[in-house]
């Protein structure tokens, strides 16, 4: 299955549809549904409304990652990482970001403070084994392959 387009239902009269801001952009930039600005303090996390919810299809999933400007520059990221939205969650988005600065930041209405990626996901049965299989690699993990 290839989704060709997504639906999108606008919750909020001031909510704006996520949008990719170059031919090449695989995030679409989301937006803060808010009516007045937002204080973010320093290591302190927020919900913030996007003002919308969308329709995947099974077998996709919607990602939030943190926008690159705001994480270099302001130190917000999502307080989980990588939000994930599922194929059968209608609810609006929320974006929880998390202050890592030692300042506070202001999120104003309209500003863009996450991106969204749409992904296709792999959805195998899973099956319980005694026995994976060997590599040559084997169970060497973290930093096994050192930094150079």
């Amino acid at each position: 299955m290839y989704m060709n387009d997504l639906r999108i239902k606008l919750l909020h009269q001031n909510a704006k549809p996520p949008t990719r801001q170059t031919y090449g952009s695989v995030g679409y930039d989301i937006s803060a549904c808010i009516d007045e600005p937002l204080v973010i303090k320093p290591n302190e996390r927020v919900k913030i409304p996007t003002g919308f919810a969308i329709a995947l299809p099974q077998g996709y999933a919607a990602f939030i990652y943190a926008r690159s400007g705001l994480s270099f520059k302001h130190g917000l990221i999502p307080a989980n990482g990588v939000g994930v939205i599922d194929s059968d969650y209608r609810g609006e988005v929320g974006v929880c970001l998390l202050n890592l600065s030692d300042k506070s930041f202001t999120v104003n209405p309209g500003d863009r403070v996450a991106q969204m990626v749409i992904t296709r996901c792999e959805l195998p049965e899973l099956i319980e084994v005694e026995e994976l299989g060997q590599t040559e690699r084997g169970t060497n993990g973290f930093g096994s392959t050192g930094t150079t």
